[in-house]
């Protein structure tokens, strides 16, 4: 049975691809901020900021929250709505 990898083991691991990630982010943040108008009021906007207190928070389960927040609701109905 293999073992699980430790916290420092993990992040060895994955240091270079959270960074890039982060660097993504910073760079598009750039960017919105560099250009003309707003995004101020815009959902989307408040929904990254929502996210991003999810990332800063301590609780284990923050990829389901990020997921649950960025997901629609269950419509038993989908199919209909989507002409499928």
């Amino acid at each position: 049975m293999p073992h699980p990898m430790t916290a420092p083991q993990i992040l060895d691991r994955e240091f270079l691809e959270i960074r890039a990630k982060l660097l993504e982010l910073a760079a598009s943040f750039d960017r919105l901020d560099r250009a003309q108008g707003t995004v101020s009021g815009d959902s989307r906007e408040s929904l990254i900021q929502e996210g991003l207190k999810i990332l800063q928070s301590d609780d284990p389960n923050r990829a389901e929250q990020l997921q649950l927040l960025f997901s629609r609701q269950y419509d038993e109905n989908w199919r209909q709505n989507f002409s499928l």
